[in-house]
């Protein structure tokens, strides 16, 4: 009898739901979901996301180039960059768990080195990647990967530039992850699938 119940508890352990990831006062600090956004605040629409303009912050849209459909936002800030993706998620889990491991392996096969901590955000990793020499001649580049888990999406980042190490840059860059608005919409759509994004339609305004 106890060797039958075994194998049923390690399948109930293996089944159960991610827990959602992201600062404990995510609601009021961000990043946002569209339900708790500051509807008169100036955010740039760009579709799955909303951005608010402040001075210095410069916004480039990455396109995939065989489907021409915009696959990811930049922002350079800080002498920083972030790189921003809204992905459909359960209503009841989190994919920030999941997704570290993938960024671990990933990272790994390429030879480089992670390390997981806990940032400002909740759980984060800090990689060194390896890269062709450029101008300055580094052959490693740091990253810091961050995610949020939020109602039926998830939010992942890529910091790169000054806020991988600089206290000051860090702080700026975490506070401009923090005021991202995710609009997920309300038609279904499976979890892990990216939350279609869309030229702003006129840059600067909402």
């Amino acid at each position: 009898m106890t060797d039958d119940a075994q194998p049923q508890t390690d399948q109930e352990i293996e089944a159960a739901p991610a827990p959602k990831s992201g600062p404990v006062d995510r609601e009021t600090t961000g990043p946002f979901d569209e339900s708790e956004a500051n509807a008169v605040r100036p955010y740039i629409d760009l579709g799955g996301i909303k951005i608010l303009p402040r001075e210095g912050l410069n916004l480039r849209l990455e396109v995939e180039e065989q489907t021409k459909r915009i696959v990811a936002v930049g922002l350079d800030y800080a002498d920083s960059t972030l790189q921003v993706q809204p992905f459909a998620a359960p209503r009841s889990s989190g994919l920030w768990e999941e997704t570290r491991e993938q960024i671990r392996q990933q990272v790994k096969q390429q030879g480089g080195r992670v390390e997981e901590r806990e940032g400002p955000l909740g759980p984060e990793l800090l990689a060194e990647v390896p890269v062709v020499a450029g101008p300055d001649g580094a052959t490693k580049r740091l990253a810091r990967f961050v995610g949020v888990d939020g109602p039926r999406w998830f939010l992942r980042g890529v910091i790169g530039g000054a806020a991988t190490s600089d206290v000051e840059a860090a702080a700026a860059v975490e506070d401009l992850f923090r005021s991202i608005v995710v609009v997920r919409g309300g038609s279904p759509m499976p979890p892990r699938d990216l939350i279609p994004l869309r030229m702003p339609t006129t840059p600067g305004t909402a």
